[in-house]
This record gives structure tokens, sequence and C-alpha cells, in this order.
């Protein structure tokens, strides 16, 4: 998940996220949407960024690495997420 840049001298070129498995990449993208969707913290933080001026992209990127740093810890503690918040379905 990390930015490989495309610098050249005083030329500043934008990152991209190119490097890295494409395998694990595209699920946790798919997952991290629907995580922003659900999770109020996680909308929190990429509304917060969208108002800073990032771009779209790259505050869902942003958003990715706090998911992927979240899931990691939970692996390494063996805790569930707590935070996890789902909407309940209505009932007719």
């Amino acid at each position: 998940m990390a930015p490989f840049n495309h610098d050249s001298g005083k030329s500043v070129g934008k990152r991209s996220i190119s490097g890295g498995r494409f395998e694990a990449r595209r699920p946790l993208y798919m997952s991290c949407l629907v995580a922003m969707k659900y999770n109020p913290a996680l909308k929190a933080r990429y509304e917060a960024l969208r108002a800073r001026g990032k771009l779209a992209k790259v505050a869902i990127v942003a958003c990715m690495r706090i998911f992927l740093v979240r899931l990691n810890a939970m692996l390494r503690t063996g805790e569930p997420w707590l935070h996890l918040v789902l909407p309940q379905p209505k009932r007719a």
C-alpha cells in the first residue's frame, strides 16, 4: 500500500500504488468501500480527507491503509472488530 513517486529533478509527478499484490489490493479496495459506507469512523476519516482537498481515490487509498492496519491488529491480537456498525433491515 506504499505509494511510489514518479519525480525527476524539479518535476513532481503523481503517486501511485502500482506495487504490491494486485490479488490482495482489489478485494481490499472493494471491502474498504463497503466499510466506508457502514463504519462511521472510516466514513468520517474519508470525509475529512475530502474536506482537506484530497482527491477521492487518494482518500480511498488512505482509508484502505487504515482498514488494513486495523485488520492486521485484529489478527495479531485475536480480538473482534467491536466498532463495526451494520444497519439492521427494517421489518414490514
